[in-house]
């Protein structure tokens, strides 16, 4: 995975999240004003992240769709900075529409995560394949409106590993080389808690398939009901639960306390790779 698109790819690594939305669960509304958001790319890349994530669009349970042109909006001043004083690390755009992932890519951002799948934007695939970017789709059962009502699933790990494999089937006909697609198995999208605790207790079955694995448990709902904790206080849980998704093999953990787990992440890569000996 030495292609442009994953410089930034040295498992396990962290991927900060910037939300420039007013409605998103952890943060909405924090980075509205492009000065914030960019302060806190900055300070997510002097904190150790290997990439920032930028969505305009909440995907929280309940959340209605945002149109391309109000995603573009939110993000066209902090794009037009971006492009004119690029930051000091990778930038991800976390958007299903082809025209938002087309103006990011122009400001810079190298990987287009879509939480679709390539399923809400028949354009996305080819855009990816033709800019020479990477991407990373996304298993979701359903849309945030409506995903966690009453989800199931025969075998929640096979199924999500069976569309996951189909989906990198679709992107990579559509052109894009499978080195430059990644994976998620969407924890927290379309989901119960029992089903997260599977995926994550067997994240060994997602890496199996043969591509990088992102994984997103930052004081989501899974952290919230183990610890009882409001999302406010979910960041110590979160990090455990980076901790289990690497363990397991997961290249990238996408998180919004960068610092604190880039701290653990180092703690536990020095750990497991002997260094202390």
């Amino acid at each position: 995975m030495g292609d442009r698109p994953l410089e930034w790819l040295r498992p396990p690594c962290v991927m900060g999240v910037v939300n420039v939305t007013p409605d998103s669960f952890s943060d909405g509304g924090a980075h509205l004003a492009t000065t914030a958001a960019r302060l806190t790319i900055d300070r997510m890349a002097h904190d150790g992240a290997a990439i920032v994530d930028i969505g305009a669009e909440s995907t929280r349970p309940g959340a209605e769709r945002v149109d391309a042109s109000e995603q573009l909006r939110r993000l066209a001043p902090l794009f037009d900075d971006l492009a004119n004083r690029p930051p000091e690390v990778a930038l991800s755009i976390d958007s299903t529409r082809s025209v938002v992932a087309a103006a990011a890519i122009d400001a810079g951002a190298v990987l287009v995560n879509d939480v679709s799948a390539g399923r809400d934007d028949d354009e996305m695939f080819s855009l990816v394949a033709e800019r020479g970017v990477a991407i990373c789709v996304m298993h979701m059962r359903g849309q945030p409106r409506d995903m966690q009502i009453d989800p199931r699933y025969e075998d929640v790990v096979a199924e999500v590993c069976d569309f996951l494999s189909a989906r990198v089937d679709a992107a990579m006909a559509a052109g894009i080389p499978r080195a430059h697609i990644l994976v998620d198995p969407g924890i927290g999208f379309g989901k119960t808690l029992a089903h997260n605790l599977s995926l994550l207790s067997r994240m060994q079955d997602v890496v199996g398939l043969g591509q990088a694995v992102v994984v997103g448990v930052s004081r989501k709902g899974v952290i919230g009901l183990v610890t009882g904790r409001p999302v406010e206080g979910r960041a110590a849980g979160s990090i455990g639960g980076a901790l289990a998704a690497i363990a397991g093999g997961a290249h990238v953990v996408r998180v919004h306390d960068v610092q604190d787990t880039v701290d653990a992440v180092q703690v536990w890569n020095a750990i497991s790779g002997g260094q202390g000996e």
